[in-house]
C-alpha cells in the first residue's frame, strides 16, 4: 500500500506544479491590467471636499486656485499621451537616441503621473482619465508615420507640448498660494526641464518647436 501511495503521489506533483504556474501567471496578468486601469481611471473626489468647485477655495493646505487645478489636469492629460507615444517611439522609432529618449521619458511620466494622482486625491480635484483632442490626433498622426519621418513628429510634437505645459507651471508655481501645488509645481517642472532637453539632444527639433 505504501509503495502505491507514493507512485500516486509522484504522478500527481507534476499536475500541481503546472497548476501552479498557471496560477502565477494568471496572478501576473492581473496585477499588471491592475496597474494600467489604475493610470486611466480617473481621480475621485472626496465627499466632503469642495475643492473641485470653481472659483478659488480654501483647504488645508492654503487657497486653491482655478488655474492650480488646471495644473493638475494639464500635468495628467500630458502623461496620458505621452506614455503610449514614448512606448510607440521604443518600437517604431529609427534613430537610437530617439528610442532612449522615448523609454525615459514614458518612465518618467508614468512617475509623474502617480504624483499628480496623488496631489489632485489630497486636495480633491477631478482628473481626466483620456487625452484631449488634440493630444489623440497627435498620437493619430505618430501611428501613420514610418522611418525618420516617425522620428521628427515624435520629437517635434512632444518638444512643442512640453515647451506650452512648462509655461503653464512656471505660472502657477508664481502665483498659488497653495503648499502642495507650489511642491507638486516644482517637480513637476524637473521633469518637464529634463524632457525638453532629452528632446533637443536628438538634433531633430525644429525652430516652429520652439516656445
Amino acid at each position: 500500500m505504501r509503495k502505491s501511495y507514493g507512485i500516486a503521489e509522484t504522478r500527481r506533483r507534476p499536475r500541481f506544479r503546472r497548476r501552479g504556474r498557471v496560477l502565477l501567471v494568471l496572478a501576473v496578468v492581473a496585477a499588471v491590467g491592475g496597474a494600467f486601469a489604475v493610470i486611466m481611471a480617473p481621480v475621485g473626489v472626496p465627499a466632503s471636499g469642495a475643492a473641485n468647485l470653481g472659483g478659488t477655495v480654501n483647504t488645508r493646505w492654503g487657497r486653491l486656485s482655478t488655474d492650480d487645478r488646471k495644473l493638475l489636469v494639464a500635468v495628467r492629460q500630458a502623461g496620458l499621451w505621452e506614455i503610449p507615444a514614448g512606448q510607440q517611439a521604443q518600437q517604431r522609432a529609427t534613430r537610437p537616441r530617439v528610442r532612449e529618449v522615448g523609454e525615459i521619458i514614458m518612465q518618467q511620466h508614468v512617475q509623474l503621473d502617480a504624483d499628480a494622482r496623488a496631489t489632485a486625491q489630497r486636495l480633491g480635484v477631478l482628473l481626466p482619465s483620456e487625452p484631449n483632442g488634440s493630444q489623440k490626433s497627435w498620437l493619430r498622426e505618430m501611428s501613420g508615420k514610418y522611418g525618420i519621418d516617425y522620428d521628427k513628429t515624435f520629437v517635434l510634437r512632444l518638444r512643442a507640448a512640453h515647451g506650452s505645459v512648462f509655461t503653464v507651471i512656471a505660472k502657477v508655481r508664481a502665483q498659488t498660494e497653495n503648499t502642495e501645488i507650489r511642491a507638486f509645481a516644482e517637480r513637476s517642472m524637473k521633469f518637464v526641464n529634463t524632457h525638453m532637453s532629452l528632446l533637443e539632444s536628438t538634433g531633430l527639433v525644429p525652430r516652429r518647436a520652439l516656445h
